[in-house]
């Protein structure tokens, strides 16, 4: 594991994912983070449940979760901001990238 993330989550992303853990029976599971081909930019955020490291991961807690990046996706990822919306319009984890844009999944 690593001391300084290359992501960071939000107290609020942080305990939004272990409620999510939690409802599905998987409290022990960390969340993985990642970007996949698709979307109108040729890649697309995803989160996803995890129980183990795979090679070449990049794993660390926050507030007692566990996250997972797996290579691809730590080029992508540096300086980005994970949150968790709830509202009217929408909900869902929040990526907000150095650049300034923000996506929710």
């Amino acid at each position: 594991m690593i001391d300084t993330p290359l992501v960071t989550l939000t107290p609020r992303a942080v305990e939004h994912a272990k409620i999510l853990l939690a409802r599905h029976g998987k409290p022990d599971y960390g969340l993985r983070i990642g970007v996949r081909g698709g979307g109108c930019s040729g890649l697309s955020y995803f989160v996803d449940m995890e129980s183990q490291e795979k090679k070449g991961d990049l794993v660390f807690e926050v507030d007692g979760l566990r996250v997972y990046l797996d290579v691809k996706s730590q080029l992508f990822l540096v300086g980005t901001q994970v949150d968790y919306e709830d509202s009217l319009m929408e909900s869902g984890f929040k990526f907000s990238c150095s650049c300034g844009e923000s996506f929710t999944v």
